[in-house]
């Protein structure tokens, strides 16, 4: 039987939300909601479904919703979500948050630690990962073909120049880190998906002329150091359309391994595999030639293609019944990228320090996994 579904935040993100429920068989959109009405009434319309200006409302009028995407917005592009999807949990509904999981740490800790009190499914829309590319990598992992972490390398953001930028942007973007808090909660997320938890990590941010010149608060360059509990290191840097990327495009992320080495390029498009060769007597040496790569193209270059997966695998794992602490891209998982965010914050504040981030909550396990 299909999963009724609502959409709370009808703006182009809810609107893409709605979307994939409505084209994915596991799913039956129910009813949309938004406290601008206008919103509300243009996704009812467009979607045939049932609109609603307060949550509350339409979940006392519609008890048969089984899930609620939280796609409201706010400072940081998060600060709205807390309230929605803690209702939504405390009337015994599944959520799906968009990233980041809230704008502040501790309103992320209390969601999360909610949600695994009620014992409901919480995933965050964390969709970089989940692209064709990712899961061959992801398996080359598994199947022991890349071997330990050395390093990863992590470029993600906005291409532009100082001649594109056009100010500081509307208020909920004039804060010091909202690129930080709104962005980087994607490349914690897949780096975290490949190398395991971050252990320690030193960050420095800062803006361009520009933007300085502009009284932009945005720090919107991003350069953060990261040691993982694996032993391997990582460096991500991101910025928000103040330089051009070069090579790899607009995402790249650069994985090398104890014994191969694979790239992908543009999130969706491109996986890279460089296999040493083990014949080669400068193996080991600065002479020795990197070989070419193995280069598989997935056909794909729409980056809105990762929602439908995204979204898909949520309604996948609820429907198969996966443990709540299990499911794909939980909120642990993305409260993981927010500790992340503030312990760069933390460090930029104390003039690029080392810093720990704080510990996750622990896994409680599954009586059916263990027996």
């Amino acid at each position: 039987m299909a999963l009724k579904t609502a959409v709370v935040g009808m703006g182009g993100i809810g609107n893409t939300h709605a979307t994939c429920y409505k084209n994915n068989d596991l799913a039956e959109l129910v009813a949309v909601c938004d406290i601008v009405k206008e919103k509300a009434d243009a996704a009812a319309e467009k979607f045939g479904v049932p609109a609603f200006y307060s949550e509350e409302e339409m979940l006392k009028a519609m008890p048969e919703i089984d899930i609620v995407s939280v796609t409201t917005s706010g400072y940081d592009n998060g600060s709205m979500h807390f309230e929605p999807a803690m209702i939504a949990l405390d009337y015994g509904k599944n959520v799906l948050v968009e990233k980041p999981i809230c704008a502040d740490v501790r309103d992320a800790r209390e969601l999360v630690a909610f949600a695994n009190k009620k014992k409901l499914y919480l995933g965050c829309d964390l969709n970089h990962y989940f692209t064709g590319p990712a899961a061959d990598a992801k398996q080359l992992q598994k199947d022991g073909k890349v071997g330990e972490l050395v390093y990863c390398i992590h470029k993600v953001g906005f291409n532009g120049t100082q001649d594109s930028y056009k100010g500081p942007g509307s208020p909920r973007w004039q804060t010091p880190y909202s690129h930080l808090k709104a962005f980087c909660a994607h490349p914690f997320s897949v780096m975290r998906y490949f190398c395991g938890d971050v252990v320690a990590l030193q960050a420095f941010l800062d803006k361009p002329g520009v933007r300085q010149t502009a009284e932009d608060p945005m720090l919107s360059i991003n350069s953060i150091h990261m040691k993982f509990a694996n032993g391997g290191t990582g460096y991500l840097i991101s910025q928000r359309g103040d330089a051009m990327f070069g090579y790899g495009g607009w995402w790249s992320y650069e994985h090398c391994g104890a014994k191969s080495t694979f790239a992908i390029e543009n999130c969706v498009e491109k996986l890279h595999v460089w296999e040493p060769k083990n014949n080669d007597p400068e193996r080991g040496t600065m002479n020795q030639a990197t070989p070419a790569p193995v280069t598989k193209e997935y056909g794909v270059s729409d980056f809105s293609s990762t929602f439908p997966n995204r979204i898909g695998a949520f309604l996948e794992d609820i429907t198969n019944k996966v443990p709540y602490e299990h499911i794909r891209a939980s909120g642990r998982d993305a409260l993981a990228t927010l500790e992340y965010t503030f312990a760069a914050i933390k460090s930029y504040e104390n003039g690029g320090a080392l810093v720990v981030p704080e510990a996750l909550p622990p896994m409680h396990g599954d009586i059916s996994l263990v027996y």
